[in-house]
Formats: structure tokens, sequence, C-alpha cells
């Protein structure tokens, strides 16, 4: 690359007031050493950031958000694309959200919002399995059946990280809740270890939507049974039928034990010792309680905390989009996650807990009507769709990429799936190219993405 294309590339990953900062500067004077060294060192310091979490927080919109309703209005667009809501001035100037966003919209300064997520899968089960591994899905056939979870699959976040790294003692390295992603007898891929196997496994919570105040009591010990009491039980076990090193089951009789005897992991899952008004500012409903309930899983330590924002087809708003949205949906994660951030924040975690929210999908620009006489709503559309980062060394208050003026493809760079996965990975530590293997012991690459460097050097693209 000559000495010009270097300027010119550098040039065009600049905003207009960056680059006459920049040339006032005599960056565009240097050298050609002295600007890769210059881009070296901007790489590593970006890697320094993106190393520091402790924990990721994954809040999926299980079904998918509409870019149009929320992060990427387009009020100029048609009236049968730009939609029924109208934005509002974040508290970062020149930004806008939807206006039932407001909570998020004053917190703007802590998000980066990337508007140029893309892959090619509109159906929700593979691209759910891509977002939440960073990897296709390979169906065996085209039906919705031959697409469900198998143990071929490509294992998830939290499962990776708990085949490469030894537990703390009886503390997850994963957790997913408020349920299982399960529609009839379609399982969705992507929430378990995949060929890992079982012992890999997220621990699995379930928090009723009709009662979101109640604990899992699947995770309590039986009336009468107490942690002493437990341990002589698995003490005696082994004297009369010692375990085989290695033995899959046992390994997980032993996780399952030592989670049961923590009282710390006890605490942590019953919402009732939290502060009932800070309770309440997360909200009395199973957005509120699943992300009050991450906030409490972090804190003692768990990696990876994926919180499904309802259920399969919650944010899948073929019909009654706009009523859905505004009356249901956006408010209650408006109120959920805002208080998520000030939590962390006031806790001192937020620094080093990753948050990530997003769907599998956004929804089709073109408003329609899915039978005659429904209540109009949005298909899906995955060719782009936002996705909303924070903490963890994430530098706020930006937009990285850009959609077109329909909010239908992107202008700029594009980021998938291996992209987030690879950003996942190096916010936790791991490296992305570290390689796994499969249920017939071949060597996989953990993902082939890149990490998102923009959010930690705020540089536009």
């Amino acid at each position: 690359m000559s000495q010009r294309q270097v300027r010119e590339s550098v040039g065009a990953r600049m905003s207009r007031r960056g680059f006459v900062q920049v040339g006032g500067s005599g960056l565009l004077g240097m050298s050609l050493p002295g600007l890769l060294a210059a881009r070296r060192a901007s790489a590593a310091a970006a890697g320094t950031a993106a190393g520091r979490a402790k924990s990721v927080i994954v809040i999926l919109l299980s079904g998918g958000l509409g870019q149009h309703d929320s992060f990427d209005m387009k009020p100029e667009a048609p009236d049968a694309i730009r939609g029924e809501f109208n934005p509002i001035q974040t508290a970062v100037p020149g930004l806008h959200f939807c206006e039932h966003l407001p909570r998020l919209a004053a917190r703007a300064q802590d998000l980066a919002v990337v508007r140029s997520m893309s892959h090619p899968e509109g159906n929700h089960l593979v691209a759910t399995h891509h977002v939440l591994t960073g990897k296709p899905s390979f169906p065996r056939g085209a039906s919705d059946l031959d697409r469900v979870a198998s143990r071929d699959d490509f294992p998830c976040y939290a499962a990776v990280v708990d085949h490469l790294r030894d537990r703390q003692e009886g503390i997850p390295n994963g957790v997913a809740l408020p349920l299982k992603l399960i529609e009839g007898p379609l399982t969705w891929p992507g929430q378990d270890a995949g060929f890992l196997g079982p012992r890999n496994d997220p621990w699995q919570l379930r928090i009723d939507p009709h009662k979101p105040d109640a604990r899992d009591d699947s995770l309590s010990l039986p009336e009468g049974l107490n942690p002493e009491r437990l341990h002589r039980r698995k003490h005696l076990l082994t004297q009369t039928a010692p375990s085989v090193p290695g033995d899959a089951f046992v390994d997980q009789q032993d996780a399952a034990m030592a989670m049961l005897s923590n009282s710390t992991v006890s605490r942590a899952l019953d919402p009732g010792q939290e502060d009932p008004r800070l309770a309440d500012r997360y909200g009395s409903h199973v957005f509120g309680r699943s992300l009050l309930i991450a906030r409490r899983l972090v804190e003692i330590g768990v990696p990876v905390v994926q919180a499904t924002m309802g259920i399969v087809q919650t944010w899948d708003t073929h019909v009654g989009n706009f009523p859905r949205l505004k009356d249901e949906l956006l408010p209650a994660l408006d109120r959920a996650v805002s208080t998520l951030l000030d939590d962390l924040k006031a806790r001192g975690l937020l620094e080093e807990t990753l948050v990530v929210m997003l769907g599998e999908f956004g929804r089709t620009p073109r408003i329609s009507q899915l039978t005659p006489g429904a209540v109009p709503g949005r298909d899906h559309w995955p060719a782009v769709f936002p996705a909303v980062f924070a903490g963890a060394g994430v530098v706020g208050g930006q937009v990285i990429g850009k959609s077109d003026k329909l909010g239908a493809y992107s202008v700029t760079k594009t980021f998938g799936p291996p992209d987030l996965a690879a950003t996942v990975y190096r916010a936790l530590g791991i490296d992305p190219g570290v390689e796994i293997r499969d249920r017939l012991g071949r060597p996989l690459q953990l993902c082939s993405g890149d990490v998102i460097d923009p959010l930690y050097t705020a540089v536009e693209v």
C-alpha cells in the first residue's frame, strides 16, 4: 500500500472534525513507518481495553428488534418505512433513539451503538445459533425440525469459557435465564455446549413470567438437607462407589453439589435478598427480574450470563409491531436495562462487565400485514440491525457504522456474529484464535472474526 493510500484509508475512517484536528497535529505528514507504528500502538491500546472484563452479560432480544423502532430511526423515510414512532435527542448531541427508550437515551454517554451488524440468516433458529456462538449452523434439511439444537452445534460463549477455565468452587462459569428457548418440538440451537458435551452446558435458571419475584427452587436443597449433610452423603457415596476419573456424569454431579452447597450462589438467585426499592427500579416483570439476577450473578463472579428478554418469539413483531413495542416491550426493556447500567456503575462493576444487547436479526424496512386485516408489523431482516455495547472499556456516546436512508443495508463496514464473538472472547481475555476440538477430535478455531475495535477507540467507521 502506498503512503497516499494509507492516508486515504485513515481519512476514510475519521469524521470531518476529527480529520481537521488530526491534520492540524501533523499526522498526515508522518512517514509510513511512523503511521503504521501509530496504528499498532492504537490496536495494542484497544486490545488492553478489550481484555478487562471479568464478566459478560448478553441481553438477547429473542425474535429480533426492529432497527427503525429503536436505535437507528429513519424519520425522513416514507411513512411505510419510518413507522409510527418519533426520535428523541439523547444525552449525546446529534444521537437519537426511539421516544419509547427515554431512560437509555439519558444514558447514551455510556452506550456504543453498532448500527451495521449483519449476517445472511433470516431463520430464527440458525440466526440465534450464529449470534450466540459466532459460527453459522449447518441445518440437516429445509424444515425447522432439521435446524433444532444438536450435540453437533458449536458451543455458546458460556460453554467455551467453562471448557477453557476451571470453575470457582460452587460458582458456575455460565448461567442462562429466564427460560430455555423452546417452542413446541423446536429447541433453539446455540444455547448450550453443543459438541463440547453436557458437562460444559451453562446452568439454566427458570423465572416464571407470571411470578417474576419467585426464585428458581430447582437449585435449592430439599427441606431438611443442609450443606453439611450433603457433604457427608457425598463422602459416603465415594467410599462405596469410587468414581472413574473423567466420568462426565460424576463431573456434573460434583459441580451440582458444589453449587447447591454454596450459600453465595443461593443468595444471588434469590431476588428477595435485594433492596426492595432497587428491585422496583428494575421493574416487577420478567425483564427486570432477569437483569436484577444477572447483576447479582456477575457480582459473585459468574463470567457469562445470558439474559433473554422474554421467550423465543417475544420480539418477533410480524403483527402489532407498534402497539406491542409501545405498550409492552420497549418501556420494560428501557427500565430494566437502564437500571442495570446504573446498578453496575454504582457498585464499580461496569468497568469490568461487558454488556451486549441485540436480537438475532432486525426487522424489514417496509411495514406490512402478515394477513389481510392484521395489525401491521415488520418481518425478519438480517441484512442490517443494531447491537448496543457498554462497560469494560467500551467508549460510550458513539455510533459505529451507518445504514442507508431506508435502514435496509449498511453503507459502511459491516460487523457479523464472528466479530461479536471475537469481541466477547477478547473482553474476557480469551484468544479468539484458540483451537477447540469437536466430537470427532478435529481441531476447530474458536472464532474467525475480528474484535470490533472502534468500540474501544472511538474511531468512526
